[in-house]
């Protein structure tokens, strides 16, 4: 098991903080031409355009094999290793069942075709349409004053309808069998492991669109629509929690299937339709004993740190990813790391 941070495609000052903590694989996103446009920390909850205006034209697609090439000798000369890439080429009709999402389609098998060519094993992607990850709080106050990300459902339900109207579960069901038909032979053919993201919040359904990844059963359903060893899931531990689901239990189903690709670790407080995000040691999840059954299953993947809280004399620009929490998450991460060894060393007890 290896762990990870994400940094940005292009060098920074998190890049040299993550040598100095040790952490030499990278999780980041497509290197798109505008820095930050489509990165993981983008604002939660805003609804994307159903027809995306900002896909670069073909010289600059950041899926193709140059541009990715570039970024993976960004990070090599700087001491790093790409073992995830998470983020993918626009799916907004893919997702939707709209005219064109055979061209988006399409990129997405370019990705995977050119991240097997560039050796990068694993590709974190999600079926989210229209509203990735949602929150209605950036700006929750918790221990010592340092700010988290919250969600109440009815606050965001009263929003409205976005621009796609109403989207059943069914729909999205048969777009997503649709996907899987066309992308898992070209991942199995690469050699690319394909780490679904279940929906975040997992509630049934956002503004009018139908979140379907939202149990633990859903995400098996998800992976047998097209069996394959490279189709499989990303862990987000903060979403299975607040799925209020066991930990554990559902580590060991999906780890003895060989089915975790990556893991997001992290936790909140709460359920579906209303929770709190946490520090990573004061949430409902018992993380040690969740960091003990990763062990138990073998996974021998890539986890990094997921949201975690903006602290004192950060700005908040990125809620859920700044870096002084970050830094802590990672240290608390070793340490639980070195206890879950001892303890199989016969050196430690529970």
């Amino acid at each position: 098991m290896e762990l990870a941070l994400i940094l940005q495609p292009y060098p920074n000052e998190r890049w040299r903080l993550a040598l100095q903590l040790g952490v030499t694989h990278v999780v980041t996103t497509l290197p798109f031409p505008v820095t930050g446009a489509h990165m993981a920390w983008s604002q939660p909850g805003a609804p994307q355009p159903i027809v995306p205006r900002d896909v670069p034209p073909p010289e600059q697609r950041p899926w193709d094999y140059l541009p990715l090439l570039h970024m993976l000798q960004r990070f090599a000369d700087a001491g790093l290793t790409v073992s995830v890439i998470e983020s993918s080429p626009p799916l907004h009709r893919a997702r939707l069942g709209l005219p064109g999402r055979d061209e988006e389609i399409e990129w997405f098998q370019a990705l995977i075709r050119n991240m097997g060519r560039l050796g990068i094993p694993v590709l974190c992607w999600n079926w989210m349409a229209v509203i990735n990850w949602a929150r209605t709080s950036t700006t929750t106050p918790t221990r010592g004053g340092a700010l988290v990300t919250s969600y109440d459902h009815e606050l965001m339900q009263r929003a409205g309808l976005t621009e796609a109207g109403e989207v059943s579960a069914e729909q999205l069901w048969d777009t997503l069998a649709y996907f899987l038909e066309a992308v898992v032979p070209v991942a199995e053919e690469a050699g690319v492991k394909l780490a679904l993201h279940p929906d975040d919040p997992p509630v049934p359904s956002l503004r009018g669109i139908a979140r379907i990844l939202t149990t633990p059963e859903a995400m098996q359903r998800a992976i047998d629509l097209v069996p394959s060893q490279c189709n499989g899931i990303t862990f987000c531990q903060g979403t299975f929690s607040t799925m209020g689901v066991d930990i554990p239990t559902w580590i060991r189903h999906f780890g003895r299937r060989g089915a975790i690709h990556f893991v997001h670790f992290r936790d909140v407080r709460g359920r579906p339709e209303k929770f709190v995000e946490t520090f990573h040691d004061d949430g409902q999840t018992d993380m040690f004993e969740a960091m003990r059954t990763y062990y138990e299953v073998g996974f021998t993947g890539v986890m990094r740190p997921d949201h975690v809280p903006t602290m004192e004399g950060e700005p908040n620009d990125q809620p859920g990813y700044q870096m002084v929490g970050r830094l802590y998450a990672i240290g608390y991460m070793r340490g639980l790391q070195e206890g879950v060894r001892a303890l199989a060393r016969g050196e430690a007890t529970t």
